[in-house]
């Protein structure tokens, strides 16, 4: 079950979470709760199983429903298990973009592949570290 953790943001097992999904130094983890804390227009949920926390999704979504995903991350004794494909599926449902884009890494290119996005890449935005560009368009359900 998804649960919207943005008045959470001082805990601990939601921090932890958050910091899988950033730079691991603690300024990266700071400035992500930070754009959390002081901007409407992002959302931040936890997925529970069993009661814990498990996973966690974070996005920014503008007024023309376009998303921007900027974090995705499960606990690693959870990962290869469907979280994130549920997380991200659950929030589609319930938000409603027409479109999301991410930017990550070649590790974690291969998921948003699978889930079905359009893969680009960026180049080497930083020295040695190639950057993806993904992105997804939402298709509209036909009301029958």
């Amino acid at each position: 079950m998804l649960l919207n953790v943005k008045s959470r943001l001082h805990e601990g097992d939601i921090q932890q979470l958050l910091g899988y999904s950033v730079f691991p130094d603690p300024d990266s983890l700071q400035e992500a709760l930070s754009q959390y804390e002081n901007n409407e227009n992002t959302w931040l949920f936890a997925y529970e199983s069993e009661g814990l926390p498990v996973g966690i999704i974070g996005f920014e979504l503008n007024e023309k429903q376009e998303m921007i995903l900027r974090h995705l991350a499960v606990e690693p004794e959870s990962r290869g298990e469907g979280f994130g494909r549920g997380m991200l599926l659950e929030i589609i449902d319930d938000m409603q973009p027409v479109r999301i884009t991410v930017e990550t890494d070649e590790e974690a290119v291969q998921f948003y592949r699978n889930v079905g996005f359009v893969i680009r890449s960026l180049g080497e935005k930083y020295p040695g570290v190639e950057r993806f560009l993904c992105t997804y368009e939402v298709e509209e359900e036909d009301e029958e």
